[in-house]
């Protein structure tokens, strides 16, 4: 397989939007957050330049939104379409990025009943924190799991 992020631009807020609805709704509604196609426009726009399209053998897969801060890696959104769900794609793509970026820690919010949370502890992330609605999780860097 081969991943690339591409920068998301203007363009692409539709789709990105469509699949956010797509794939974070049912998680949110389950904790009880209900939001409306505004707030989840708010929550897209908010630090917009970190967005990437997720591309696998050059097909959209999903989106990829991160930034660098303070020496560490943010994982801000991960999104994979449904029909591209349970193929092993997003666990591909945090382990792209752990190669990217060997020497820095990584960092994540997880709703606490959305599955995805048993990939990130599979991957080494571990809980340093909750509220009421996330976990807090933080994966050490590469060569901190390597030595």
């Amino acid at each position: 397989m081969n991943i690339e992020l591409k920068q998301a631009c203007n363009t692409d807020k539709p789709y990105l939007l469509n699949l956010r609805l797509q794939t974070m709704v049912e998680h949110l509604e389950r904790e009880g957050i209900f939001l409306s196609d505004e707030a989840h426009l708010c929550r897209l726009e908010e630090d917009y330049a970190s967005s990437h399209l997720l591309l696998i053998d050059k097909v959209t897969v999903g989106t990829l939104k991160f930034r660098l801060l303070n020496r560490e890696v943010e994982i801000m959104q991960l999104q994979i379409a449904p029909q591209y769900q349970k193929q092993g794609l997003g666990r591909y793509t945090l382990r792209h990025m752990f190669e990217q970026y060997p020497d820095l820690p990584f960092s994540l919010t997880v709703l606490k009943h959305n599955p995805a949370r048993h990939l990130y502890f599979a991957l080494g992330f571990r809980t340093y924190d909750e509220d009421e609605f996330e976990y807090h999780m933080r994966r050490p860097a590469q060569h901190t799991l390597m030595a």
